[in-house]
């Protein structure tokens, strides 16, 4: 999008290079990320920006709305209720496809989540882009400008409330096992806080402890939590000596209803240039003879569990918990980024944080996701170049 830098990336780009990038990652922890990482930077213009940045403030604009949680209170019924939820999300994603719409480029939104993602990654993947490409540094991953060192303080402040450090804990159910556990070694390593797994908490009463390295009980205050709900229902194996629907005296960062609340659920009531046509499958009215036009989607699930890309009729009428899924438009993604042979697609997701006393979210970074096959995902981009997860810069 920016072809001044495109030219000058791909000018310097070799395989040999791309292997000393992706070394660089894995020596900070004796580790390679199991997802594919791509080799390119997404360079996005000042235009695409703007249309993220409005696209972003009109999901926020409905999420401020008054009567949000009316309105979404029925994603809790359909699922998990966790007590003492706050007011507001801490953590929002929202993801663009880069479409085409009228022979003009455009951001689609694709999904939203009241949830973290790769937070401490991203800012540490910008760092190994400027060590193997030193003329990126005149870009930024940012959005609004800022620097990395206040990055991390919002992102510290977001995830520890001012608690202190070791009464903190990143949650997961087996981190060690999860495809983004280089996500939670860089928080750990950054923020300073431990990572626990879900069967290691004890409770007491209403509060929760794990034991430290030295094996001392250390109270937690408060859990950021990366435990999707739909893992954990599979797990019928491991043993939790808590439920989340305990009452706890325990803060969250990322509060597990607001998963639900933001996710697919909202999008058939959100509506405008950057959004697409999407219906309750509970809501149907008729099935479209054109349903090579759409996917259809679980409202919940993670990661693309569940789509079906190429549905038909029978797909439909075969779904029994029609409140839990979703008949969405297709969309036109355009291949952007230019590659040594032929352009890949790109996905953009923001990144942003809701400070606890701010009146709305603050958008911070980006992930980019980039794919050559029929949808972004792994299972669609098997056994290609210049496709997966990566970043997106500006201009400063």
């Amino acid at each position: 999008m920016i072809s001044k830098y495109r030219e000058l990336f791909n000018t310097q780009f070799t395989e040999k290079k791309y292997q000393e990038f992706k070394d660089d990652i894995a020596s900070d922890f004796n580790y390679m990320p199991t997802f594919r990482l791509g080799e390119t930077p997404f360079f996005i213009s000042n235009e695409l920006k703007a249309q993220l940045i409005e696209g972003c403030n009109q999901v926020i604009a409905f999420v401020q709305k008054e009567d949000f949680k009316i309105l979404t209170n029925k994603s809790l019924e359909l699922n998990h209720k966790v007590p003492n939820e706050d007011e507001h999300t801490t953590f929002l994603a929202i993801d663009f496809g880069i479409c085409e719409e009228d022979g003009a480029v455009i951001p689609k939104l694709i999904e939203v989540q009241g949830f973290p993602s790769l937070y401490n990654y991203q800012i540490n993947l910008y760092e190994k882009f400027k060590n193997n490409y030193p003329f990126l540094s005149e870009l930024t991953p940012f959005i609004n400008n800022i620097e990395p060192q206040e990055y991390f303080d919002i992102l510290e402040e977001a995830i520890c409330n001012k608690h202190p450090k070791e009464n903190v804990i990143l949650l997961e159910i087996e981190p060690e096992k999860q495809n983004t556990k280089i996500d939670f070694y860089y928080c750990r390593r950054d923020i300073g806080i431990p990572i626990v797994c879900v069967t290691e908490l004890l409770k007491k009463d209403k509060q929760l402890f794990y034991l430290n390295e030295k094996g001392d009980e250390i109270r937690v205050k408060r859990i950021y939590n990366r435990v999707i709900f739909d893992e954990l229902d599979l797990r019928t194996d491991l043993k939790l000596n808590f439920h989340f629907s305990d009452e706890l005296d325990v803060e969250w960062a990322g509060h597990p209803n607001w998963f639900f609340r933001i996710s697919k659920f909202i999008l058939p009531f959100l509506k405008g240039k950057y959004f697409i046509e999407t219906t309750l499958l509970s809501d149907l009215k008729e099935i479209p003879q054109d349903l090579e036009n759409y996917v259809l989607k679980p409202l919940f699930s993670f990661s693309g569990t569940g789509v079906i890309f190429h549905v038909t009729k029978e797909d439909i009428e075969a779904v029994v918990d029609k409140e839990l899924y979703i008949l969405q438009k297709k969309v036109n993604y355009i291949p952007i980024v230019q590659s040594p042979e032929g352009k890949v697609k790109a996905e953009v997701r923001v990144l942003c944080v809701w400070k606890k006393e701010d009146a709305a979210p603050t958008l911070l970074c980006n992930l980019v996701r980039l794919s050559r096959g029929e949808m972004i995902g792994v299972k669609f981009n098997k056994d290609k170049d210049w496709v997966g997860g990566t970043l997106g810069l500006f201009e400063r």
